[in-house]
């Protein structure tokens, strides 16, 4: 039996969204997978059938991580694996890569003291340049990365009301992608009555605590009441039980967003400044995903916004929350200002997403661009446009020996 191992040194919803990878290897032989020490416990709740192995990674000094991770360095140096997948573009990912011979490592590995790319992830850099047209989700991009992917729609379970309730996300990592408790009063008013709903689940973190008392002061006094506030109460399996049966999560761009769709729990997601549905949108059919369309989005978030994140805004619209509602008439009759809606779905090569109404700008590139990426995986022939052969390909591709794929 082969053996795998993924290196996967990022965040919570990373974590979940390299779930596609781990399905496909595990399909093949044994799999184990390297992850954040903190967000061990979570991979062992979301993958039970993988070998986890915990390295100290976020909040930590060089020092600690060589003397808290020696010993789960060295058990991953004893193991035989066939191919290492290191999924990081980060200094501990590539250490860890640095271990195992360079031949069998895919993504990020070093040779001969210079770090290299994988073919397929050089091609992401070239098209990342143009993210409005992002031709693949995450999920997919780390997937390509092994032999053979099993299908998309059955990396999650098509997600179903359970009856449980409204599930709310106050906030995302940073704070550009999440709508003010003013801003998000008035849509959970909207989609708790939309669905008849008798219960709701407040959700995030510690930190999110004075945002979740904003937000139940704004509520109707009805609605308040009928409110759980578990904002810094969860462990990550507590997390998993709260979002388990849920009738709906509303949430922007989070990692409790990729665990709901990996339960099946119906995603409305809130996409606005730098998510990007096409990007990180929730992984499954069955969910839902306004996102933003300002003439700057998507933003890259580590730059300051000039606009005071003006694209927040569209959600605080009569016929933004007239369709939110379920509304026939009236404000539901007006065009949508800077909003789309996404219902999600899958192709061959993976998740995509389809405009309920109004204009994806970059729906003619995106699709020209994910033809491109199905032939080159072998999932189809793409039609001639050179401006895609452009965008993928240089001219040392076709003159170069080739690297690893």
């Amino acid at each position: 039996m082969s053996k795998h191992l993924v290196i996967q040194l990022a965040r919570f919803g990373d974590i979940v969204q390299t779930k596609r990878l781990i399905l496909s290897l595990q399909a093949q032989g044994e799999v184990h997978l390297c992850v954040d020490r903190s967000l061990q416990e979570l991979a062992c709740l979301v993958y039970p059938g993988l070998v986890v192995h915990g390295l100290p990674a976020h909040g930590c000094t060089g020092d600690e991580v060589f003397s808290s991770g020696h010993t789960v360095l060295e058990a991953l140096r004893a193991e035989r694996f066939d191919t290492v997948y290191a999924l990081n573009h980060a200094g501990l990912c590539r250490a860890v890569a640095a271990l195992f011979d360079p031949a069998v490592v895919r993504g990020y590995r070093v040779d001969s003291g210079q770090v290299l790319r994988s073919n397929w992830v050089r091609l992401a850099f070239r098209w990342m340049a143009d993210r409005g047209a992002a031709p693949l989700n995450l999920v997919d991009f780390w997937a390509a990365l092994a032999p053979a992917m099993i299908p998309g729609d059955q990396v999650n379970p098509p997600a179903r009301p359970g009856g449980a309730g409204l599930g709310v996300v106050l906030s995302g990592r940073n704070p550009r992608r999440s709508l003010p408790p003013d801003y998000l009063a008035p849509v959970v008013h909207a989609v708790f009555e939309r669905l008849g709903a008798s219960r709701m689940v407040l959700l995030g973190a510690s930190a999110d605590r004075p945002a979740a008392r904003r937000l139940l002061t704004a509520l109707p006094s009805s609605l308040a009441s009928a409110a759980v506030d578990l904002t810094g109460r969860t462990d990550w399996a507590g997390l998993a039980d709260a979002l388990t049966g849920l009738d709906a999560l509303l949430s922007p761009d989070t990692g409790t967003a990729h665990l709901a769709a990996h339960l099946g729990v119906p995603v409305e997601g809130l996409f606005c400044s730098s998510a990007w549905a096409w990007e990180t949108g929730p992984y499954g059919t069955g969910h839902r995903i306004w996102q933003t369309v300002a003439h700057c989005a998507p933003c890259v978030e580590s730059s300051p916004c000039s606009r005071g994140a003006a694209c927040r805004k569209a959600f605080t619209s009569p016929a933004f929350l007239a369709r939110f509602q379920g509304r026939g008439s009236g404000a539901a009759s007006r065009p949508l200002d800077g909003l789309i809606p996404l219902a999600s779905g899958f192709d061959l090569l993976g998740q995509i997403w389809t405009p309920r109404e109004g204009t994806d700008p970059f729906a003619r590139r995106r699709a020209v661009l994910r033809g491109q990426l199905a032939e080159y995986l072998g999932l189809g022939i793409a039609g001639a446009d050179s401006d895609a052969v452009n965008l993928l390909y240089r001219e040392a591709d076709w003159m170069l020996p080739q690297a690893l794929p």
